[in-house]
């Protein structure tokens, strides 16, 4: 844990270094509807809910971008299988999400596809019922997150994508699909040398 802390911590810093590398810089907002889902199940559950998060994008090529992310997802179970048959597996997670993001994108105009990978911490309350798991937490966990999706509109300014959270300590993944926008931050200008 904390070697998580250290790298959290590490690129929430990385704004010092802004001067020299970051080419922009913006905010981007995200909702959208949650599922949680526990690794192993012969009932094929699935809890659902909400998702939101805010990033903070730092570019620094065309190509890369770099996003400290905090967001909520609540995901609870609804006691059914994915056929709508009663069960008593489920998958919940209700959880606070910190962390960082590298975002890999290519830099095309009004299309450009993305993937998105990194590493965080989820604090809240997670519980994965199944016949092969039974765990139930309450604290600090960590995640690792990977998404892919579409940046649209003629500055890249709208986004539609698939978000996983991968959390191995409970033994389920929390997805998303989700809507974004993204808000520009004025840069100041370097002095001229």
């Amino acid at each position: 844990m904390n070697r998580i802390f250290i790298i959290l911590i590490a690129l929430l810093a990385t704004n010092e270094f802004q001067g020299q590398s970051i080419k922009q810089q913006s905010i981007n907002a995200q909702i959208g509807f949650a599922v949680s889902s526990p690794y192993e199940s012969s009932d094929e559950v699935a809890g659902t809910g909400f998702f939101l998060q805010g990033e903070y994008v730092m570019r620094v090529a065309s190509w890369l971008e770099l996003k400290p992310y905090a967001g909520l997802v609540l995901a609870n179970a609804n006691n059914e299988d994915l056929n709508g048959y009663p069960t008593d597996e489920f998958a919940e997670s209700r959880a606070f999400l910190i962390g960082g993001k590298a975002r890999v994108r290519a830099p095309i105009r009004w299309v450009a596809p993305y993937i998105e990978i990194g590493i965080g911490a989820s604090i809240g309350k997670f519980a994965t019922l199944t016949d092969f798991t039974t765990i139930e937490k309450n604290g600090l966990i960590y995640h690792i997150p990977v998404a892919f999706g579409l940046e649209l509109g003629r500055n890249n300014n709208f986004d539609l994508g698939f978000t996983f959270y991968a959390q191995p300590s409970v033994e389920q993944s929390v997805g998303a699909f989700a809507i974004g926008i993204s808000f520009p931050l004025k840069t100041k200008k370097s002095p001229s040398n």
